[in-house]
């Protein structure tokens, strides 16, 4: 179990912290991303932690309008649950992030803010959250807030139900994209133009086009996006040219040495393994010569 989350969390975390470096590309000169904050020696880990640099900093973004001056926050995969018990664990990084200050107080109570990010609605988290006596209060479009739970600030982000126009990169932390959210975060791509952002995109488009495969098939018969893809996704296409070349290369080798074994046994009459020791075939890869023969 815990290697499986371990894969898991690999395979889409890149991902959501590219996604959020693009959701604050223009507050980044404003904040600090610390991405895997290792909370003590044991290596407990938060998904990611953003600081902002001045305290009195106004973020715009509807996702920062909750930040303090830390923030910690939490991913969930696709295919991830979000319980009770999940939003305890975020909440306890919360607390013991303060409680390890260098100093007494260094973090103080009121300036941390929580959020946890799915694809998927936690309706029964939800639930646990109002039997606790708390409410969930919906500020925006797949924007949700906990209140009456903890003393700090909590929210929800519901990513399949972001605003399109603004959230375009988190909307893509999903194995459910649609074609319209694919085209149009590729279009939002080509407005990134630093080293850095490009970075994001590339981390999000990496895995989003593994787990969303066929639509991204068919924006390539679309001209202009084949085009932004392959902008984009230049290293994985040259992987697949690379590895249609060596597969042809390969069929061609088997194609002759086929020939070879036959013309062995024909002329002096020696058995198929008899034919391939003579050739020096690996023993690895006789039977597959016997089974084509």
């Amino acid at each position: 179990m815990v290697v499986a989350d371990t894969i898991e969390r690999n395979y889409w975390h890149p991902a959501f912290v590219g996604a959020m470096g693009l959701e604050f590309v223009n507050d980044k000169q404003h904040l600090i991303f610390d991405d895997e904050h290792i909370l003590n020696h044991e290596s407990i880990m938060m998904d990611l932690l953003i600081i902002k640099k001045n305290k009195s900093t106004v973020i715009n973004n509807q996702i920062g309008k909750i930040f303090r001056r830390y923030n910690i926050i939490e991913y969930k995969s696709p295919d991830d649950g979000l319980t009770i018990d999940d939003y305890a664990k975020t909440i306890s990084y919360a607390y013991l992030y303060k409680g390890l200050g260098s100093t007494v107080n260094q973090i103080p109570f009121d300036e941390l803010t929580v959020t946890m990010i799915r694809d998927r609605m936690p309706r029964a988290f939800f639930n646990h959250v109002r039997e606790l006596g708390g409410s969930v209060e919906q500020k925006h479009p797949g924007i949700f807030y906990i209140h009456g739970v903890v003393y700090t600030p909590t929210q929800f982000i519901l990513t399949r139900e972001l605003d399109t126009n603004l959230h375009s990169s988190l909307r893509m932390l999903t194995n459910r994209a649609t074609e319209d959210d694919a085209e149009r975060f590729l279009k939002l791509a080509h407005t990134f133009t630093k080293p850095g952002d490009k970075n994001y995109v590339n981390a999000v488009l990496q895995v989003s086009l593994s787990a969303n495969r066929e639509v991204f098939d068919n924006l390539r018969r679309i001209p202009a996006m084949c085009e932004a893809l392959r902008d984009f996704m230049k290293e994985e296409i040259d992987k697949e040219i690379q590895a249609a070349v060596e597969k042809e290369h390969k069929k061609t080798i088997d194609t002759e040495r086929v020939s070879m074994i036959k013309s062995l046994m024909r002329k002096q009459g020696l058995t198929a393994k008899d034919a391939m020791e003579t050739l020096s075939i690996p023993a690895a890869e006789q039977e597959r010569y016997a089974q084509i023969l």
